[in-house]
């Protein structure tokens, strides 16, 4: 049996923005052009509209001191908790060894 996540953790974008664009009163474009993506990739992540990759998670971890674990940590919580509330699994099986 999975064991659902019970709360809905925030995409990693609302997290670039918030906790590093915002207090770092950095615009997008002058943050992208530090991670060396264009303006179009760090928006759409800042927007929900994309995901973190593990690319854009060493780029970031570089950026902002952290570590890439912690970005793709964030959009797997992030995709997991979305998708458990997203499909029914009611008529999946159990397979378990016997013996």
């Amino acid at each position: 049996m999975t064991k659902k996540i019970m709360y809905n953790p925030p995409h990693p974008g609302e997290i670039i923005k918030e906790v590093y664009l915002d207090q770092l009163e950095l615009t997008v474009t002058k943050a992208a052009r530090a991670l060396d993506v264009t303006r179009k990739t760090l928006s759409s992540i800042i927007n929900g509209k994309s995901g973190i990759s593990p690319a854009m998670a060493i780029r970031l971890s570089k950026a902002f001191n952290t570590t890439p674990q912690l970005w793709m940590n964030m959009q797997q919580s992030y995709d997991l908790w979305h998708t458990q509330n997203q499909i029914d699994i009611s008529k999946v099986e159990s397979l378990r060894a016997t013996g």
